[in-house]
């Protein structure tokens, strides 16, 4: 009879576990899969971009330094050209009054006589020392002029010739300008085109993210249905399992009791013993044995704690290197969100699935112990920009930086 009882369970058992309710797991489906990598390849796209423009961006920084310098260069040439116009005009201007100076003395030598006027002064001085001290003050006066009227032609020149350098100074600046000027130009284009190009790849992105959510989703509520289908059939599996321990009963007595008849026709002994037999067969082993052992084999089931203690960062250091396992939750392996879910509540269980944890309160400052999510992903921020997660298929329970596209959420 205890055998029997001990199979039934077994059987019940057995359809009961395979008709588990399967819960909605972290790891992406294919379609899941390939819509994520579509929204990575577009950000890895966009982080070009970003990178493209901080060097426009730069070049273009570089590039008004440049002008700016320019700017002071033109300033300056126009200063010292406007300078030069002014000497220019006074050294011509003292030129020409030495030159009208020089024509009025000579004009007053020949007015006074030339040759024989100076012949004159030479016999009216009655001395040769006379004669000479007049004729060397005239040359003198000549000399004198000729040097004045050279200075001031060669002042004139070089004003002349600095005014010409600092024009075609001027020029080379100016069409150094106009070169930058079109530099910036070009530059406030390409950058204008690059950040237009970032606001699309943002719109993209945000489109393919929202196409991960809705598959999710999707794939979320077809979980759902088949979990209700599963639910349903363990309920009535359970209640065939709850019915079985009657009719086991009613077949074991039946069996014990032919058993003792057949005792009773093959025994050779008095009647005392064929008597005590039948009367502590059925009523010691339906009482003890049934009993006993559905209470036993449940209760030895558990290898481990139903609850583990201590704060959510100190729960998921306690899983780093476990194996990652799609749809597992501890105590031997998890996957990403069995982690999360163990380390929030301490229970080995999916609590939470993926898009049930990106859709909790985003937080702007993370704390350690807050939960960082993508869509498809999730793991335990632990502070410094690390965060505790399952990766993947074939890598463990580890430490590594928060990813890029990650935020912060908090229960």
């Amino acid at each position: 009879m205890g055998n029997k009882r001990i199979r039934h369970m077994i059987l019940a058992s057995a359809l009961i576990c395979s008709m588990t309710v399967t819960p909605v797991f972290a790891e992406p489906s294919a379609e899941v899969q390939d819509l994520q990598n579509q929204q990575a390849d577009l950000e890895g796209q966009k982080s070009t971009a970003q990178s493209e423009l901080g060097s426009l961006q730069a070049q273009l920084e570089g590039l008004l330094s440049k002008m700016a310098e320019l700017e002071n260069d033109l300033v300056e040439t126009g200063q010292e050209i406007t300078q030069a116009e002014e000497d220019l005009k006074v050294a011509e201007q003292q030129r020409e009054e030495q030159y009208d100076a020089m024509k009025l003395r000579i004009r007053y030598i020949y007015e006074s006589g030339g040759d024989t006027a100076a012949l004159e002064k030479v016999l009216s001085s009655g001395t040769m020392a006379g004669l000479l001290s007049q004729a060397e003050y005239s040359q003198k006066v000549h000399e004198y002029d000729r040097e004045q009227l050279q200075a001031y032609a060669d002042t004139v020149q070089k004003i002349k010739d600095l005014e010409a350098s600092l024009e075609k100074e001027m020029e080379e600046l100016q069409s150094l300008e106009t070169d930058y000027q079109y530099q910036q130009d070009s530059l406030n284009s390409t950058i204008s085109s690059k950040q237009s190009e970032i606001s699309n790849l943002d719109e993209l992105i945000q489109a393919a993210a929202q196409k991960v959510m809705e598959q999710q989703q999707k794939e979320q509520k077809e979980q759902e249905e088949r979990e209700r289908a599963q639910q349903a059939a363990q309920e009535a599996a359970q209640q065939k399992q709850d019915s079985e321990p009657a009719g086991s009963d009613n077949n074991s007595d039946q069996a014990d009791q032919s058993d003792s008849d057949a005792g009773q026709e093959s025994e050779s002994k008095p009647e005392s013993k064929p008597e005590s037999k039948p009367e502590s067969k059925p009523e010691s082993k339906p009482e003890s044995k049934p009993e006993s052992k559905p209470e036993s084999k449940p209760e030895s089931k558990p290898q481990t704690p139903s609850y583990v203690g201590g704060s959510v960062v100190s729960r998921a250091q306690s899983a780093l290197g476990k194996p990652y396992k799609w749809g597992a939750a501890g105590p031997d392996s998890f996957d990403c969100s069995g982690l999360v879910s163990f380390a929030l509540t301490g229970r080995y269980s999916h609590t939470w699935s993926t898009s049930d944890i990106i859709t909790w309160t985003r937080v702007s400052d993370p704390q350690p112990g807050d939960i960082c999510i993508r869509p498809g992903h999730t793991g335990i921020y632990i502070g410094g920009g690390q965060m505790i997660h399952a990766p993947h298929t074939g890598d463990v329970v580890k430490v590594s930086p928060v990813q890029s596209g990650m935020f912060y959420v908090r229960r």
